[in-house]
């Protein structure tokens, strides 16, 4: 393992500070990815920032816009079993739950689920090129085995996803990230914060350097009467998706009000598209009108070799996920699948 120094950080300006000053600088709370990264020799830190001392970035509060604020060094195991969440934003709290295992989601935070990176098998095996660990040097899962990798927004020099389960219902959400960093505090809608790999699939999200997540904000509007979260995967637990696909429906009279699907496991990120959202107002809430929109959501789906069976795969999950969303009650163990 490579020498590095440690330090604590006892409020979000000295974390933003000590972060700033030094790019090999990296902050550690959960520590569930970053010491995973370091022990692959994938990143180096030459000092690791404990932010887990800082005050009033922990917490769930009510905000004055019927939303609330979750702090980023909430943990994600906290956050689900949260009352608030479990009554409001049920979606999130199922979606948190169906990542990682008990013990991971005891210790990992939410700001850090937003920032963990892709367990793409070339990132993590120092041996073979990447361009997302190394620029320029090549995409070995192109041509390689790809079973899990995108089918949606990749580019020639990196066919990667992002991992995260909690992310794909933050996106359905609405969310928005707060931030602090040098220039003040800003924040930033959940759907610009992860980027597509496009040129520089090295650069994960859009915050700046110096810059530190302090909550994530969701709004008023938690589709907490019908909703669902579909994640398929090899094995039914500790695993990533192959495809995931959470929904939020808003329904009077079995017509649909307002959707939002958001799909992981498919791209560099959650992907959310908004135009079916559109196209699904006023529609009827059957199986039909969902197919519809899961052609639209998958339109330039590119496979590889081994991954093109996703792309069926996913049109059938964002079906049955949407018809499971008009019953929440059908995602209880036990119960008989809608679709």
């Amino acid at each position: 393992m490579n020498n590095f120094s440690y330090t604590t950080a006892y409020s979000v300006d000295e974390a933003v500070s000590l972060t700033n000053v030094n790019e090999d600088n990296k902050i550690i709370a959960g520590g569930t990815n970053i010491i995973d990264l370091m022990k692959y020799f994938v990143t180096e830190a030459e000092t690791l920032i404990d932010i887990n001392k800082i005050e009033g970035i922990g917490d769930i509060v009510e905000i004055d816009n019927g939303g609330i604020l979750i702090g980023a060094l909430m943990t994600n195991a906290d956050t689900a079993y949260h009352p608030l969440i479990e009554e409001k934003y049920p979606l999130l709290s199922k979606a948190i739950l169906a990542g990682a295992s008990a013990q991971i989601r005891n210790m990992a935070t939410n700001g850090g689920n937003l920032l963990q990176r892709t367990r793409c098998y070339y990132f993590y095996d120092i041996n073979t090129p990447c361009n997302k660990r190394t620029p320029g040097s090549g995409c070995s899962a192109i041509k390689g085995y790809n079973r899990i990798h995108a089918i949606l927004g990749h580019s020639e020099n990196c066919i990667a996803v992002f991992p995260s389960d909690m992310c794909v219902a933050l996106a359905a959400l609405d969310a928005v990230v707060h931030i602090s960093g040098p220039d003040g505090d800003r924040k930033l809608q959940f759907s610009d914060f992860h980027r597509l790999p496009g040129d520089t699939p090295n650069i994960d999200n859009n915050l700046k350097k110096g810059e530190v997540i302090t909550g994530i904000e969701l709004p008023e509007k938690g589709f907490s009467e019908n909703y669902s979260y579909l994640k398929l995967r090899d094995r039914s637990s500790y695993a990533f998706a192959l495809v995931s696909v959470a929904t939020g429906l808003e329904l009077e009279n079995g017509m649909i009000k307002e959707a939002r699907i958001a799909l992981g496991g498919v791209s560099h990120k959650p992907w959310r598209v908004q135009e079916v959202e559109e196209f699904l107002k006023d529609k009827v809430a059957n199986a039909e009108s969902f197919a519809a929109a899961a052609d639209i959501i998958l339109q330039g789906a590119v496979g590889f070799e081994h991954n093109s069976f996703k792309i069926n795969l996913a049109k059938k999950a964002i079906v049955r996920n949407c018809m499971m969303a008009i019953d929440p009650t059908s995602q209880r163990p036990g119960a008989k699948p809608s679709l």
